[in-house]
């Protein structure tokens, strides 16, 4: 068999495109003969991506992110506004912390496939589980913010009737108000934790930031959701929370994107990058708009929902930005090689495991 052949039955063998084969650099062997061989391509076998990226469904888990954000810290201005005299804002932050409670379970639940998934993950409780201990805080929380609204819509109804009833529903659902408002801060940020235990490289490496990403998100959400609701009167609670949630997010997802060096590309390129950036855009300009318009009612409810849009945003780029370091493998081999590296300049690998000795 001729040479020719035989480069060319190791080329379809191998996949390796010959004529896309180019120099690198103008290094020489022997007798002026370049060095040819193909820039580094960072490849798994058949194709196929090192790790098994999450199951998890599109767009049902990214919605019960943001609905989970949403309902954590709309109970914290619905409480607030009891306490405060702000019933617009008080109606509104536990109507919005009922509904997204309500409604994360649902999508939550549909991403199991079987309601039965979600009762068998109350049967334990593991601490060492981050959906364990999610699925036991969700639970109280829903409970409490339907008994809350549930007292809120009915307590006006009990007032015709008897006044001491109504008293008695008002103060019932100030505390179970006060009890989920206790609860949001957990329901807020636990998902952070669940997604960077898993082996995606980009949520696992940003396990510091990323809570606190959530947490400026779900801020936003639900401050933007009590701008919208409540009344000019009762929103300065609510403006200040989005502001600041949305400071939050902006500067805490700049530092994560940054932070992660390569991993970080996935935010900048594919969905994932159109998403982030126009949920920057939506939280800067209900930011701007709440400072500037928070005492017009239109703007407000304007201002209001680009801030809940930029908050969904968010949970839906991150999502996709994890899918996509999943299935990419040098987001798998590149740190892996970082790693080792290290522990070879710091002469760790010179003796060897306490498992692996010898006698």
């Amino acid at each position: 068999m001729s040479g020719h052949d035989t480069n060319t039955e190791m080329s379809q063998r191998y996949g390796v495109d010959r004529d896309a084969v180019k120099p690198r650099g103008s290094r020489r062997r022997g007798r002026g003969e370049e060095l040819q061989v193909p820039e580094a391509e960072f490849r798994s076998y058949y194709g196929r991506p090192i790790i098994k990226a999450p199951v998890w469904k599109n767009p049902d888990v990214p919605l019960y992110l943001f609905l989970g954000g949403l309902a954590a810290t709309s109970s914290g201005l619905g409480a607030l506004g009891g306490a405060t005299g702000r019933p617009t804002l008080r109606r509104t932050g536990r109507l919005a912390a009922a509904g997204g409670a309500i409604g994360g379970t649902v999508f939550l639940v549909h991403d199991l496939h079987r309601p039965s998934r979600f009762h068998h993950m109350l049967r334990v409780f593991k601490p060492t589980s981050p959906l364990s201990v999610g699925t036991w805080i969700l639970s109280p929380f829903a409970t409490f913010a339907a008994a809350t609204v549930a007292a809120e819509l009915v307590e006006p109804v009990v007032r015709r009737r008897s006044s001491g009833l109504a008293r008695l529903l008002r103060r019932a659902g100030d505390a179970s108000g006060a009890a989920s408002a206790v609860i949001g801060p957990a329901l807020g940020t636990y998902t952070a934790v669940l997604f960077s235990n898993t082996a995606v490289p980009t949520w696992h490496e940003a396990h510091r930031v990323l809570p606190v990403v959530f947490a400026g998100s779900a801020a936003a959400a639900g401050g933007g959701m009590g701008l919208v609701g409540a009344s000019v009167r009762d929103n300065e609670p609510a403006a200040r929370l989005a502001v600041a949630g949305a400071a939050v997010e902006l500067v805490a997802g700049e530092y994560m994107e940054r932070s992660l060096g390569l991993l970080g590309d996935v935010y900048h390129k594919g969905r994932a990058g159109t998403l982030m950036k126009a949920s920057k855009a939506c939280l800067a300009a209900g930011a701007v708009g709440t400072l500037l318009g928070r005492k017009k009612r239109w703007s407000a409810a304007l201002s209001g929902l680009a801030l809940m849009a930029g908050s969904a945003l968010t949970r839906f780029g991150v999502f996709d930005a994890g899918i996509a370091s999943a299935n990419d493998p040098a987001h798998i081999v590149v740190p892996q090689r970082e790693r080792l590296r290290q522990r070879q300049s710091t002469n760790e690998t010179t003796q060897a495991p306490p498992d692996r000795a010898f006698a």
